[in-house]
């Protein structure tokens, strides 16, 4: 919503909005655009005279906000029809879709095509460190999109990725996730086939060819011309390590080597984020070959592992991974990067799935590459965290508000340490409240 606001802004209208919690990066970049914000979702909020509200999808019926649009007969619209209806006409519009790695494959392919000199538009799911701002409307034929399979709005129950009608379409991965909008994995499927049906016969579906779901998606219909990425070499798009960490690969196009990726990104799954992205630049016609050396210099997004400073040998990150498989395959990059010293990970169980407990048998596993584990069980979780620490084996220590989690890293870390904060919300900037911790000593 934030980046919508920031396209908005960039299109002329004055913008201002509302959020029950309002924290950075996102609120700093809306300052600087000079967005006002107002906390919390009050009628008082909405100006007089205001042309067009746009929803998120985190609003429901009840909410005071929502009640008043509704009884004053106000014009309202979702962001992603919004951006569908304002943005995207007359756009190539490149759309990266999948449980996982969503936000960093979009920064990856805006940044290829910048680099390319396509002047992409985009719209990213976070700060691109590279572009300084999550959206911009961009002067090139090229719209990237981060396309998410959550609902649009309390109004369209849709995925909001079926607005988009992209030309080229990254399905990275599908698994479980979303437990308060969707049953099971099938329902979640049905919606990226609604997403497939949407690329036309003269696009690209640029698929990972190691995801046996996305192979059942493509079973039910598929009309456009699929080229898959991944580890194997048989497939049109794939990857051969050339560090254990990730952070060199080679990169081969119908098995000949096109070129070599050295970044600072770490773990297999930013290789694959990486291969998928140079994909839908070619299905564009971008040379890969030409770019690939470009992202040597690439910084990727805001809080995905991001480094928030090293102190005594202490090395503080800041990473948005709230679901098993992104956990795991986090650390499992930074364990291939730092080898035998000690990962602590500071958990918060923030997103929907989380706090429901629909990963909670999962959470143990995907946390086992880590030495230490700090567990923020609040006491509004609804569910007994306690069987997660049991299953860390003395590894796992649970806490009750973030400033026990603060004092209880402060008794356990050491010297060597790498210490990752892991929320999708603001986590109360325990890291950088962490790491100034470090730093006054």
């Amino acid at each position: 919503m934030g980046g919508v606001a920031a396209l908005a802004r960039e299109l002329g209208h004055a913008v201002e909005g509302s959020d029950q919690n309002i924290y950075p990066p996102m609120s700093t970049q809306l300052e600087t655009l000079g967005i006002a914000l107002k906390q919390g979702y009050s009628a008082d909020n909405i100006v007089l005279g205001c042309d067009e509200i746009i929803v998120g999808n985190a609003l429901s019926r009840g909410n005071p906000a929502v009640e008043h649009v509704l009884n004053a007969g106000l014009s309202y619209t979702s962001g992603a029809q919004w951006l569908s209806e304002q943005v995207l006409p007359g756009r190539d519009t490149l759309a990266v879709a999948g449980t996982h790695g969503k936000t960093t494959t979009t920064t990856i392919l805006a940044y290829l095509l910048d680099r390319a000199e396509r002047a992409p538009g985009f719209l990213i799911g976070g700060v691109a460190e590279d572009f300084g701002v999550s959206a911009r409307l961009g002067a090139g034929r090229e719209f990237v999109v981060e396309a998410d399979e959550y609902d649009t709005a309390f109004f369209d129950k849709r995925s909001k990725f079926v607005h988009y009608r992209p030309l080229v379409a990254i399905l990275n991965n599908l698994e479980y996730d979303h437990a308060d909008i969707f049953p099971d994995v099938a329902a979640i499927q049905r919606q990226f086939h609604h997403l497939v049906r949407t690329v036309p016969s003269r696009g690209r579906l640029i698929v990972n060819g190691h995801d046996e779901r996305l192979r059942e998606v493509l079973a039910m219909g598929c009309w456009t011309p699929v080229e898959r990425f991944g580890f194997e070499p048989a497939f049109e798009w794939s990857a051969r390590k050339l560090s254990e960490d990730g952070s060199r690969f080679a990169v081969l196009r119908d098995g000949q080597e096109i070129g070599a990726v050295e970044w600072s990104l770490l773990g297999d799954h930013n290789v694959l984020n990486g291969l998928a992205a140079l994909a839908a630049c070619a299905a564009v016609g971008v040379d890969v070959a030409a770019v690939i050396p470009t992202l040597a210099q690439f910084s990727s997004v805001k809080r995905r592992l991001e480094v928030i400073g090293e102190h005594a040998g202490v090395t503080v990150y800041d990473d948005f991974a709230h679901h098993p498989t992104a956990i795991h395959t986090t650390l499992a990059g930074l364990r291939a990067k730092v080898g035998a010293a000690r990962i602590m990970v500071a958990m918060e169980p923030r997103s929907n799935s989380m706090r429901l407990g629909a990963h909670a048998d999962a959470l143990a596993p995907s946390l086992a590459l880590a030495d230490e584990v700090v567990f923020l069980a609040r006491p509004e979780l609804p569910w007994d965290a306690g069987r997660v620490i049991a299953a860390l084996h003395g590894h796992g220590h649970a806490v009750a508000s973030v400033d026990a989690l603060l004092v209880e890293l402060q008794a356990r870390v050491q010297p060597g340490d790498h210490v990752v904060f892991m929320s999708n919300g603001g986590f109360d900037g325990a890291p950088r409240r962490f790491f100034s911790a470090l730093q006054n000593g």
